[in-house]
């Protein structure tokens, strides 16, 4: 250890313990492993997860974002970090509710990209790649971060965008589009029916930073015949995950408890529409 700094070279330990490992690590096994205090050990993995390089699942076990496991590159920045805090609330949702949890960012041409999901377990269940866009004017997604974008930047997207239909239930009407779009930023959320994939369903909820700026989208997706029992409970549970995922991101204006027991909408929404 002559010349070395003993807390970087336990920082580049933990990383590199992590990364090698296919599966997560409890706080116990980490420590037994490295043989390091457990204060010491616990410092270190919150300061990695504040840092956007690991993450938490709702066992309390941590790994490497899976950015960083796939390339070296010091990957620490935004969207680390928003994986690392809204990973815990994902899987919990899921555990929930049983059913597929979305996180996704806004492209430059105004999609939704895809950068943590937790798959439902039942036998039939929706599912997204993780590669690729999602289209922002079909699906729920797509429509929610296009939400609150700028007047310009909604006008550039339409002025570009061909509304192609997926099947015979998509919106491809601009007017039914801009429309949805207004719904969306009055209600607080979106949902989406059969638009994207026929029997799929979707609702979703913004997520914003300490700046209020909504940067993401926490959506959960499910099969139509599911979603048609169960809608109140997912708005509910979307709203609250999308909450507690912003406060820790540090917004602040509306406090994480307050979804919990805000109004329930959906007795009376139209469901219009797909994850």
């Amino acid at each position: 250890m002559n010349g070395m700094v003993k807390s970087a070279a336990r920082v580049l330990d933990v990383l590199e313990l992590l990364s090698g490992s296919p599966e997560p690590i409890r706080l116990n096994e980490l420590v037994a492993r490295l043989g390091i205090p457990k204060s010491s050990a616990h410092a270190l993995v919150t300061t990695l997860m504040a840092r956007g390089y690991l993450s938490k699942d709702s066992g309390d076990r941590y790994a490497i974002v899976e950015s960083f496991r796939q390339g070296f590159g010091w990957v620490g920045g935004f969207e680390s970090f928003l994986t690392s805090v809204s990973t815990p609330i994902v899987e919990r949702i899921r555990d929930e509710l049983d059913e597929t949890v979305f996180v996704c960012v806004r492209t430059e041409q105004q999609n939704a990209r895809l950068i943590t999901k937790a798959v439902s377990r039942q036998p039939i269940r929706y599912d997204a790649s993780d590669q690729g866009a999602l289209p922002g004017y079909g699906t729920v997604m797509g429509r929610v971060l296009l939400a609150w974008q700028t007047a310009d930047k909604v006008d550039s997207y339409f002025a570009r965008t061909e509304l192609l239909p997926f099947n015979d239930k998509t919106l491809t009407n601009e007017a039914q589009i801009r429309a949805e779009l207004a719904n969306i930023r009055q209600d607080g959320y979106g949902t989406i029916v059969d638009e994207y994939f026929s029997g799929g369903a979707g609702i979703a909820a913004p997520i914003r930073n300490a700046a209020g700026d909504v940067v993401a989208v926490l959506d959960i997706a499910t099969v139509t015949a599911r979603y048609d029992l169960r809608r109140a409970e997912m708005l509910a549970a979307v709203l609250d995950g999308a909450a507690r995922i912003s406060a820790r991101l540090g917004y602040r204006q509306e406090p994480c408890e307050d979804t919990v027991s805000r109004p329930i909408r959906s007795t009376k929404m139209t469901i219009k529409g797909e994850a």
